[in-house]
């Protein structure tokens, strides 16, 4: 049965509620251009093994730029290849100096671990990456800062782990070419201003050292990717937003949970109450995972996210079908998180009940439908999840369940007011006195401070 069919199925099968709208948004075909001059040897015929015959126009321009000298934003559509954007001039720039490195950091360790397995797909050998988080054992931590070329953190790790100890990380500090701060659009507000006195930190470490690395900043569609990272950071940035990429067609459906007890009287006054955004997305998460299709679903805490693990394995009749349907969020052992991205990946498990852990850009191919428990609180939080399935540019169905809030119900009663809302702007204030203060001290603690930077 096909998605759209299995909607409308699922739905039938409700007294009141269910499918509000179905609004089909159309493939889009994508451009792709040769890099000029050509990427080097052994680079070159990596890109190749991997299947990538041309780059999509936004990887061209965001590669021309950072090999101009610039610092680069890139601000495309989810699935968009933005990895590309700055694996390959770091992979040139390692490739050309032996000394070279490079630091990425990301807003989750399922993000990094993806990414490294990303980097290690390369084969490169003049290209080692080591992650460097909470869950490296001590006894790796010193390999990692002696023999990583790429070394793959956050910026939690940075303010406690690096800056102070740079003593420690000469090699890094003294030969840092780039730093890629990955899915830059969560950097906003207290947290994204935090992070942006740490990232000049960085910079004021590395110049003690005697670099000055170039930043590529990679993030969803938002309003103002430019203004964020050159707020983030403090240098002006080139920004690249024209997304080139394909994108298969995709279903995006407006689903309201039925009426427990009937829809209400207005002459008692009686108000009705609906039934659980939970359970709904369960009951969907079931449907396509009985129909052999891949999906996630999307919850706003860790408890929902069990529950709704847990609803869809009793909803499903088979049990074959139940065993391949799990849970995701922080909290679990390293080694837990790690076998159930894997499972995902491979196609093992055919749904997962998971929190914003794996909203982000973690490359799970294959995926067919996405459930959102509720609106996520933003437009780009919405794109972005929705984004999750229909990777490998097959047809896919995004589902926002509403819960009973009259944010999440006014956008079921006017779906097109958020298909057609412009993204946000993402603020940070690096400037803020309770945020600069701290940093101020640390900063000071980190390396004697000139009159001049105070």
């Amino acid at each position: 049965m096909d998605l759209e069919s299995l909607l409308i199925a699922a739905s039938a099968e409700l007294a009141s509620g269910g499918l509000c709208k179905l609004v089909r948004l159309p493939a889009r075909a994508g451009a792709t251009v040769a890099p000029d001059p050509p990427l080097p040897e052994p680079l070159a015929s990596r890109v190749a093994a991997l299947g990538v015959t041309g780059l999509w126009t936004h990887q061209a321009e965001a590669l021309a730029a950072a090999r101009e000298g610039h610092h680069v934003v890139v601000s495309t559509g989810t699935a968009s290849g933005k990895s590309l954007c700055f694996n390959l001039p770091v992979f040139e720039t390692l490739l050309a100096d032996r000394k070279a490195r490079a630091l990425y950091l990301y807003p989750t360790k399922s993000l990094a671990q993806d990414q490294l397995r990303a980097i290690r797909a390369f084969a490169i050998p003049q290209v080692s990456a080591a992650t460097y988080d909470g869950d490296t054992p001590p006894a790796e931590r010193g390999l990692v800062r002696r023999y990583a070329r790429i070394v793959l953190s956050n910026p939690d790790m940075v303010h406690y782990g690096m800056l102070d100890t740079h003593t420690r990380w000469t090699e890094l500090f003294a030969h840092l070419a780039y730093v890629v701060v990955d899915e830059a659009h969560t950097l906003r507000g207290v947290f994204g201003s935090h992070v942006g006195c740490i990232l000049r930190r960085l910079r004021r470490v590395a110049r003690h050292y005697g670099s000055d690395p170039r930043f590529i900043l990679t993030s969803a569609t938002i309003g103002n990717p430019g203004d964020l990272a050159e707020r983030l950071v403090g240098v002006p940035f080139t920004e690249v937003s024209g997304d080139g990429s394909p994108r298969g067609e995709r279903l995006f459906a407006f689903w309201n949970p039925p009426f427990k007890d009937g829809p209400g009287d207005e002459a008692t006054g009686s108000r009705a109450s609906r039934a659980s955004s939970n359970w709904e997305s369960a009951r969907l998460l079931a449907t396509f995972a009985g129909e052999g299709i891949r999906s996630i679903a999307f919850t706003k805490s860790r408890k929902a996210a069990e529950l709704v693990a847990k609803h869809a394995k009793v909803i499903v009749a088979d049990p074959g079908t139940s065993d391949r349907i799990r849970a995701y969020r922080a909290g679990y052992l390293p080694g837990e998180r790690r076998e159930i991205e894997r499972a995902l990946s491979s196609g093992e498990l055919l749904g997962v009940a998971a929190t914003t852990a794996l909203e982000l850009g973690v490359d799970i191919g294959g995926l067919d439908a996405v459930v959102m428990n509720g609106f996520p609180g933003t437009v780009a939080q919405v794109w972005q999840q929705a984004g999750r399935a229909g990777r490998s540019r097959q047809e896919s169905a995004a589902v926002l369940v509403g819960h009973e809030d009259p944010l999440d119900q006014y956008y079921l009663s006017h779906p097109d007011v958020l298909l057609s809302r412009p993204f946000e702007a993402a603020l940070v204030d690096v400037t803020n006195p309770r945020i600069l203060e701290p940093h101020l001290g640390c900063a000071a603690h980190e390396l004697p401070m000139a009159p001049s930077e105070v």
